[in-house]
């Protein structure tokens, strides 16, 4: 195998990587921002549970999180405005990161 193949193979497998470190962080993220609203939503055990799975259900009609912050903005409308939900969607990212990075 060249130098280049190496290379090659080596960016291949990081990029696999950190596809799948996206992956994992965003549906960490979906799962922490489901709590969060449930909560506010007044949801507790089951149906909390329940909200979770809708949400990330919401979040693969299509790429990014457009979806899921579309589906909030419904779901809390007068309980939380658009700037608190987008806030909190880059805090729970942030921390879905934090936690893989920990584990």
């Amino acid at each position: 195998m060249t130098t280049f193949d190496e290379r090659e193979h080596a960016f291949e497998s990081k990029f696999a990587h950190d596809a799948t470190l996206q992956f994992k962080a965003e549906a960490r993220c979906n799962k922490l921002l489901a709590q969060w609203a449930a909560g506010l939503l007044g949801k507790t055990g089951p149906e909390a549970d329940a909200y979770a799975k809708d949400l990330i259900v919401a979040d693969f009609e299509e790429a990014g999180a457009e979806d899921v912050a579309r589906k909030l903005i419904v779901d809390l409308e007068g309980k939380s405005d658009e700037a608190t939900i987008r806030a909190k969607m880059a805090e729970c990212l942030a921390e879905a990161k934090r936690q893989l990075a920990e584990s």
